[in-house]
């Protein structure tokens, strides 16, 4: 066997209860940041664990916009206020008031702000696997976003993702290149603590799908096809709801 080849084996036991314990406790952050600064080794971590994340054609199409300057924070902020308010009156009248009490960014609270970008012709006009699926470049950039996700929750961090704001004042408070696509702003600190479940699930906004619902065999609408595994779905489903650890 070549030895430079990574073993196919499973990772030890705590290794792998660790990324599932990221992936099931990871939070959309908001209201919960510290002021404490970031270092830059923690930061230069989840850099990195970004830049390995999966990308079409190898083409690496990210970026990363490291934003702690407050002016540059305040003009992203007046943007999110301004389309915050907009978005009120998109809901029905009876969701409105709910609405405008979530607290739906900390951008200003947060001390790092990362935006996440796509530049669509890094590698050329023909890509391998974007040939068919145009838009695979941009799944590889959220692709980065979900790694910087789970790697800032194994330190301890919260990561808010904001995206109600118009995209094109963000791009000229940020100085992008108009063919450069902002994926993904992020809010990025240190915080209080996580909360147990999702926040829009905590103030009733909406629920949880049970996972059973949404898996089809073979064919979209064949869902009662293997009972073992639906079944299976249910008591890992309900272990996840009681805070219990799925592995």
């Amino acid at each position: 066997m070549d030895q430079s080849k990574v073993p196919a084996l499973p990772l030890p036991d705590a290794e792998r209860a660790g990324v599932y314990r990221a992936i099931m406790t990871r939070r959309d952050t908001r209201g919960e940041f510290l002021p404490d600064p970031v270092s830059d080794e923690t930061l230069g971590r989840l850099l990195v664990a970004a830049h390995h994340a999966p990308s079409v054609g190898f083409m690496q199409p990210w970026s990363f916009l490291v934003i702690r300057d407050r002016a540059v924070k305040t003009q992203v902020h007046d943007a999110f206020v301004k389309a915050h308010a907009e978005a009120a009156l998109m809901f029905p009248e009876e969701k409105r008031e709910t609405y405008r009490s979530l607290k739906l960014e900390g951008i200003l609270e947060a001390p790092v702000n990362i935006c996440i970008t796509c530049d669509r012709d890094r590698a050329g006009p023909v890509v391998i696997g974007r040939t068919h699926i145009p838009a695979m470049d941009l799944f590889s950039s959220v692709c980065a976003v979900q790694n910087f996700w789970l790697a800032a929750r194994a330190e301890g961090l919260g990561v808010g993702w904001v995206s109600i704001f118009d995209n094109t004042v963000v791009q000229r408070a940020l100085n992008i290149p108009d063919k450069i696509v902002p994926v993904a702003y992020l809010c990025v600190g240190k915080v209080k603590f996580y909360h147990p479940r999702p926040e829009l699930q905590s103030a009733g906004w909406r629920e949880r799908l049970p996972l059973e619902s949404l898996v089809h065999f073979d064919a979209w609408g064949r869902q009662g096809a293997e009972p073992e595994l639906l079944g299976a779905l249910r008591d890992l489903e309900a272990k996840a709801a009681a805070g219990g650890e799925i592995v």
